[in-house]
């Protein structure tokens, strides 16, 4: 199926677009597309893995003076800029080297689908946890996590059933805040995340409600509408009810499952774990959306259940109901690197079967030979 995205966003248009038409221009002409959209996953991770590092358990920024050293922020506010215009200039560059395939339309928007959490789980170093006077509870976290990870379903839902990606306003102002959190942190230090701004609020407090606000009022109603007109129009691709909820099956249970989790776990797993827990929760979703695109792309129908359901509903039911015990932390530990793993293996396999099908490599702009 042809490509199609639209884009309404005025921040988008009038700001960034003009930004990256000039910034497109510098970039070679013999660069794979695929090597942008890579890059800038590549920079998310490290600055992941590299936060991790001074903030395993989100308590580095709660102290006065953070634990975290400046140049670290500096260095995310860097990174987050850079992936933002790869991830932005990837589909011009395409384009401007008539390289456009269904490989690289399912590459970018697959490793956004992962990229989407690694932000949110960034970002959640520079409020730090609740620890009795600042910072947000890990509870908290796993909800506006969850959140915007269904702002993400949402739209690649939306293009299951109407065929056109309809660009989520959120994306390109959650990057600017993003990088304005990260420098104002790294030019005010943590302490700014710890003082009320208005009327006793926080401003964490005051983004967690505008990020609900957005998705309940804003990305929500539009995706249900963009839907609706599409049926009035009788361009749906799917006629019947069950075929265009069948996508939001495997996500929604997935949510009760790793919710039923949080809520009954007997040694509090996400208390304990959060960096674990929630890294194991954005891969997870990130494998399910992959499906759903690819299906979406293919034209295909999604299976009704994501094989990820059946283990962790076993691993679930062994922690909440105590058999595990004192082993919850460590099956934890274990079925995420199982997830990661598989992800991974995943998103290698489907590479090259696509790379093999279209005749193309995925990092290189040469065609193959004909065997």
């Amino acid at each position: 199926s042809q490509y199609s995205a639209v884009d309404t966003n005025p921040l988008s248009v009038y700001i960034m677009q003009p930004i990256w038409n000039k910034i497109i221009k510098i970039v070679p002409l013999w660069i794979a597309p695929n090597l942008l959209t890579f890059s800038g996953f590549v920079m998310i991770l490290f600055n992941y893995f590299l936060i991790s590092f001074y903030d395993w358990d989100y308590t580095a920024s709660g102290t006065s003076p953070g634990l975290v050293p400046t140049w670290v922020w500096l260095f995310s506010a860097f990174t987050t800029f850079c992936a933002y215009a790869l991830d932005s200039i990837d589909g011009k560059h395409a384009r401007r080297t008539q390289s456009s395939t269904p490989l690289g339309e399912l590459f970018d928007h697959g490793l956004d689908s992962w990229a989407t959490s690694i932000f949110v789980l960034s970002f959640f170093s520079v409020c730090s946890r609740d620890n009795g006077k600042t910072g947000v509870s890990v509870y908290t976290m796993y909800i506006y996590l969850s959140i915007v990870l269904f702002n993400f379903m949402c739209s690649h839902w939306e293009k299951y059933n109407t065929g056109v990606l309809f660009l989520p306003w959120g994306y390109d102002i959650s990057q600017v805040v993003l990088i304005a959190a990260y420098l104002l942190t790294s030019a005010l230090g943590v302490e700014v995340w710890q003082k009320p701004l208005l009327l006793g609020y926080y401003i964490t407090d005051i983004l967690v409600i505008l990020l609900i606000g957005f998705s309940l009022f804003l990305s929500f109603p539009q995706t249900l509408y963009n839907i609706h007109r599409a049926h009035l129009k009788k361009t749906l691709k799917n006629d019947s009810l069950y075929e265009g909820l069948l996508p939001l099956v495997s996500p929604l249970l997935l949510f009760v499952l790793l919710t039923v989790w949080v809520v009954l776990s007997p040694s509090n797993i996400l208390a304990k774990q959060p960096r674990l827990f929630l890294w194991m929760v954005g891969v997870a979703f990130s494998n399910v959306i992959c499906k759903v695109i690819i299906c979406q792309m293919s034209g295909t129908r999604p299976e009704l259940f994501h094989w990820f359901l059946f283990p962790l509903a076993l691993v679930v039911y062994a922690a909440i109901s105590g058999l595990l015990g004192w082993m919850e932390e460590a099956v934890l530990a274990m079925f995420t690197a199982l997830v990661t793993a598989a992800h991974v293996h995943y998103g290698v396999c489907v590479g090259r079967q696509l790379s093999e099908h279209f005749n193309i490599y995925i990092f290189s702009l040469k065609k193959r030979i004909q065997e």
